[in-house]
C-alpha cells in the first residue's frame, strides 16, 4: 500500500562520514587517484610509490585483520587472499593493479556498510510515526502531557485534529477519520466512532477523540512490525552466489594441489626448476579466475539492463535469487492500483433534474475547501472534466459524516449515505439507497449528493487499477505455475472486486503486517520460494521476511524501499516479470560459463601433470578462457536482452 505523505516515517539518515568502512575506502580512493597519473605521467617512483602504500594499508587494513580472524578459527577467508593476491602483484611489480584490488575491495565493502546502515535507520525511524508524547486525561478532567511510552493500558488519552494517534486503543468518545494507511494499506481515511479500534502512529482528521489505551507501547503495531523487520532480516538465511559456496574449497585445494605438483617429483629426483615451472604453470592454469568470472557478469550485465529499464536489483545475488521464485504474494493498493482513489461514477438521480456534469461541479464545489482525500477526488474529476466550480459558502465538515456549503443558493451537502439518507423513505432517498448499494457491492465508496436536503445523486470513487495489472497477473502465473496471492489490509469486498478483475483467486484481506507475515512463510513452509510485492510500511515485514522483497519506488515508504531487495523505480508493474525473466537467462548463461571454464581448466591441467605445457601456453589458455566467459556474460548487457526477457515474462 501507499502510504501517504503524511503517514510516512520521517527520514533518519545515517552520515556516510559516519561509517569507518566508508572513511577507509574514500581515503584509498583518493590515494590511488592520485598516484595513478604520476605514475602514468612517468613520475619517480619515489613519487607515487608511497601513495600506492598508503591506499593499500588504508583500504586493506581492515579486510586483512577479518581475513587473519578467519585464519585463526581455521578458515581460509576470501579477505585474506584478496590481500595475499594484491601483495602479490605488488611483489612481482605489478603495484598499480594490485592497488587497484584493494580499492575495488574497499569500496564494495564500504558500500554494503552503507546499505546495512540505511535498512537500520529506516527500521528505527518507523518508530518515530507514533508522537512522542500524549495528552493523558486525568479522573478530574484536567488534562496532562506525558511521553507515550509512560501511557499504560487502561489511560484515557485526548487526540486533537491533525494529531497523530499515541497508542494503540479503543474510541470512547468523538468521531473523525483516521489515516491508517501505514497499518491496514486501506487508501482511504477510515471513519472512527466509539467503540472502533485506533493505531499507534495513524492521523486523526478533523474531528477530536477520546481514547482509552488498550497496548503497552511495546507491544503496539508499530512496534511489532519494527520488531518483526529486524528479526525476519536477521534470521533470512544468509545467501551466497554458487561460486562463493565452493570458493573456500577450491582455493584450499588448489593451494595443497600446487603444492604436490611441485613436492611429488622433487621427492622423485627431478630438477628444482623444472618442478617450481610445472607448479607455477599449473597454479596460473588450475586458478579460478574463469569460473569467478563465468558467474559475475551475466548477473552484473543483467543488473545493469535491469536498471536501465527502471529496475534496480541490489545486489547479484539478488539478481541469481529472482530466477528462482516459483510463488508471488502482491499488496493491493500502491501495488496492484495507483493508490490514489478516483471518481469512477457519476449517478445523478431521475428527478433530480441534474446532468452528470452538474452533479458533479455542485459536489466539486461544495468539497473544494475540504482536505479530505474523497474531496480532492471529486474535486480532481471536476477539473479534469474542465468544469467550472462555484463559489462556496457557510462551508462545514462533519468528521464521519461529510461537508456542508451553499453553492449558487443552494444548501449542499456531501457526505456518507448512511448518516445523510437516516433512513428516509420518500422517493429519492429510496433511489439513492439503491445506487448506493450498487456502487458499494461493486466495491467502490459511495458518496451521496443533497441540494436543499434531498437527494440529487451518488458519486462512485475508488482506487484505480494499474493500467498493466492483469497482464502482469498472467505474466507471473505462466512464470511461477501458479496464480499470485494477494495479502492486503484493505476490507475483503474491495479486495474480492480488484482480484476478480486480474484475475487472483487466492485473496488473503483484512491483514495486519504480522498475518502478511504468517501468509509469506505458509507459503515458504511448503516448499516455495515467494517473491513479495509492495510498497508501504505495512509490507516491511513481508518483504524482509520473503525469499525476494520487491518494493514499488515513486510512491514506496522509506521503510520497504530499504528492506526490499529490489526497487521498481518507475513503478512499471510490467518490469516485474521481466526481470524475473531476464535472472533465469542470466543463471541460464552462468551455467554456459561454468562449463566452459570447467573445461579449459580441465584440458590444460592435464596437460600440464601429463605432458610439458610451456608457461605462455598456459597463460594464454588461461586467459583465453577468461575472456570468453567474460564477454558470453556481457551479452545480457545489450537491449535485445531485454526485450527478450520481456517477451518470454508476458508469454
Amino acid at each position: 500500500m501507499a502510504a501517504a505523505s503524511a503517514g510516512a516515517a520521517p527520514r533518519r539518515r545515517t552520515r556516510i562520514v559516519a561509517l569507518p568502512e566508508a572513511r577507509w575506502a574514500a581515503a584509498s580512493t583518493a590515494l590511488f587517484l592520485i598516484a595513478l597519473p604520476l605514475q602514468l605521467t612517468g613520475a619517480p617512483a619515489w613519487v607515487w610509490g608511497p601513495l600506492y602504500a598508503l591506499a593499500y594499508a588504508t583500504g586493506g587494513w581492515e579486510p586483512a585483520w577479518a581475513g587473519l580472524q578467519s585464519l585463526r578459527e581455521k578458515t581460509l577467508d576470501v579477505d585474506l587472499l584478496m590481500i595475499v593476491a594484491a601483495l602479490g602483484a605488488a611483489a612481482v611489480g605489478q603495484v598499480m593493479d594490485g592497488a587497484l584490488l584493494i580499492v575495488i575491495f574497499a569500496t564494495s565493502g564500504a558500500l554494503e556498510a552503507i546499505a546495512t546502515a540505511r535498512t537500520a535507520d529506516s527500521v528505527h525511524g518507523l518508530l518515530d510515526l507514533a508522537p512522542a508524547t500524549a495528552t493523558r486525561l486525568l479522573d478530574d478532567g484536567a488534562e496532562e502531557t506525558v511521553p507515550t511510552e509512560a501511557l499504560e493500558v487502561g489511560d484515557t488519552v485526548l487526540v486533537r485534529p491533525g494529531e497523530r494517534i499515541g497508542a494503540d486503543g479503543r474510541v470512547l468518545d468523538g468521531a473523525s477519520d483516521v489515516g491508517q494507511a501505514t497499518i491496514t494499506g486501506e487508501p482511504l481515511p477510515v471513519a472512527k466512532v466509539s467503540g472502533d479500534e485506533v493505531f499507534a502512529g495513524t492521523l486523526n482528521g478533523t474531528g477530536a477523540l477520546r481514547i482509552k489505551v488498550e497496548r503497552d507501547a511495546s507491544d503496539s503495531v508499530i512496534a511489532r512490525i519494527v520488531k518483526m523487520v529486524e528479526e525476519a532480516s536477521g534470521t533470512k538465511a544468509p545467501t551466497q552466489l554458487f561460486i562463493e559456496k565452493v570458493e573456500q574449497r577450491y582455493s584450499i585445494g588448489m593451494v595443497i594441489a600446487t603444492l604436490a605438483v611441485f613436492a611429488v617429483p622433487l621427492a622423485f629426483g627431478a630438477a628444482f626448476t623444472g618442478s617450481l615451472l610445472r607448479a607455477m604453470t599449473f597454479m596460473i592454469v588450475a586458478s579460478p579466475c574463469a569460473v569467478v568470472l563465468a558467474t559475475m557478469p551475466p548477473l552484473l550485465s543483467a543488473m545493469a539492463n535491469a536498471g536501465r529499464h527502471g529496475v534496480l536489483v541490489k545486489s547479484a545475488v539478488v539478481m541469481e535469487q529472482l530466477g528462482q521464485i516459483d510463488a508471488v504474494a502482491l499488496d493491493k493498493t500502491g501495488t496492484l492500483t495507483e493508490g490514489t482513489p478516483r471518481v469512477t461514477d457519476i449517478r445523478p438521480l431521475a428527478g433530480s433534474g441534474l446532468t452528470a456534469e452538474e452533479l458533479l461541479a455542485l459536489a466539486a464545489a461544495a468539497e473544494h475547501p475540504s482536505e479530505h482525500p474523497l474531496a480532492r477526488a471529486v474535486v480532481d474529476a471536476a477539473r479534469a472534466g474542465g468544469l467550472a466550480l462555484a463559489a462556496a459558502e457557510d462551508f462545514a465538515s462533519a468528521p464521519g459524516i461529510g461537508v456542508s456549503a451553499t453553492v449558487n443558493g443552494r444548501a449542499v451537502a456531501v457526505g456518507a449515505p448512511a448518516r445523510l439518507l437516516n433512513d428516509a423513505d420518500d422517493a429519492l432517498s429510496v433511489r439513492a439507497a439503491a445506487v448506493t448499494g450498487e456502487l458499494e457491492d461493486g466495491g467502490r465508496t459511495a458518496v451521496l449528493v443533497e441540494a436543499d436536503g434531498v437527494p440529487v445523486g451518488v458519486l462512485g470513487i475508488a482506487d484505480r487499477l494499474r493500467p498493466d495489472a492483469a497482464a502482469t497477473v498472467t505474466a507471473l502465473t505462466a512464470l511461477t505455475g501458479a496464480g499470485p496471492m494477494l495479502v492486503t489490509g484493505d476490507n475483503p469486498r474491495a479486495a474480492a472486486r480488484l482480484a476478480a478483475e486480474v484475475a487472483i483467486t487466492d485473496v488473503r484481506a483484512g491483514l495486519l503486517p504480522e498475518d502478511k507475515v504468517t501468509a509469506v512463510k505458509e507459503q515458504e513452509q511448503a516448499g516455495r520460494k515467494v517473491l513479495v510485492i509492495g510498497d508501504g510500511v505495512n509490507d516491511a515485514p513481508a518483504l524482509a521476511a520473503a525469499h525476494t522483497g520487491i518494493a514499488m519506488g515513486r510512491a514506496g515508504s522509506d521503510l520497504a524501499l530499504e528492506t526490499a531487495d529490489a526497487v521498481i523505480v518507475r513503478d512499471e508493474l510490467a518490469t516485474v516479470p521481466a526481470v524475473v525473466s531476464l535472472s533465469r537467462r542470466a543463471r541460464s548463461l552462468v551455467v554456459q560459463n561454468l562449463v566452459i571454464a570447467s573445461v579449459f581448466i580441465a584440458a590444460l591441467v592435464v596437460w600440464d601433470l601429463v605432458a610439458t605445457l610451456p608457461l605462455p601456453l598456459g597463460v594464454l589458455g588461461h586467459e583465453g578462457s577468461t575472456v570468453i566467459v567474460g564477454l558470453n556474460g556481457l551479452r545480457l548487457l545489450r537491449e535485445a536482452a531485454w526485450t527478450r526477457a520481456r517477451t518470454e515474462g508476458h508469454k
